[in-house]
């Protein structure tokens, strides 16, 4: 019998809601398939809660966004977050984005735009393998668990 094992890159990250002093450590999925036109960081309801952006506050609009079956509504807090990766021996400087409250996702998403302004490079996508763009040459991360809300 063929077992399938799909590994893909995640990332350990600190996320901050600038309302409110709430810090959030969680795994999140770097999606280059999550095209943007500025750093957004889709996160699942229940993170929206722990974060106190639930409900959204007056200054989030609602976008429809296209993915494959019907289209999904969710809403988008403008330039909510700081982000920053994370890890025992090296971290990024905190990207602000915004937020994208899900109610269908389960995991925290890394848009196109905001891994690169994090320094995310994508080594293997088959071994999860990852670095940032100023880390030596070998000093080669791996990819996380993932971590659902």
């Amino acid at each position: 019998m063929l077992k399938v094992y799909r590994v893909t890159v995640r990332v350990k990250l600190r996320v901050k809601a600038g309302s409110i002093e709430c810090n959030v450590e969680t795994v999140a999925l770097v999606s280059s398939g999550f095209v943007t036109e500025k750093p957004q960081l889709p996160i699942p309801k229940r993170l929206a809660e722990k974060l106190d952006i639930w409900p959204p506050p007056l200054t989030s609009v609602t976008i429809e966004f296209g993915i494959e079956g019907e289209p999904i509504r969710n809403f988008v807090v403008p330039e909510e977050l700081e982000v920053s990766i994370i890890e025992s021996d090296r971290g990024t400087k905190s990207v602000v984005c915004d937020a994208v409250i899900s109610h269908v996702g389960e995991e925290v998403l890394i848009s196109d735009k905001l891994g690169e302004e994090l320094g995310i490079i994508i080594l293997g996508l088959a071994s999860g393998k990852w670095k940032l763009i100023d880390d030596p040459a070998d000093n080669v991360g791996g990819t996380y668990p993932p971590q659902y809300w």
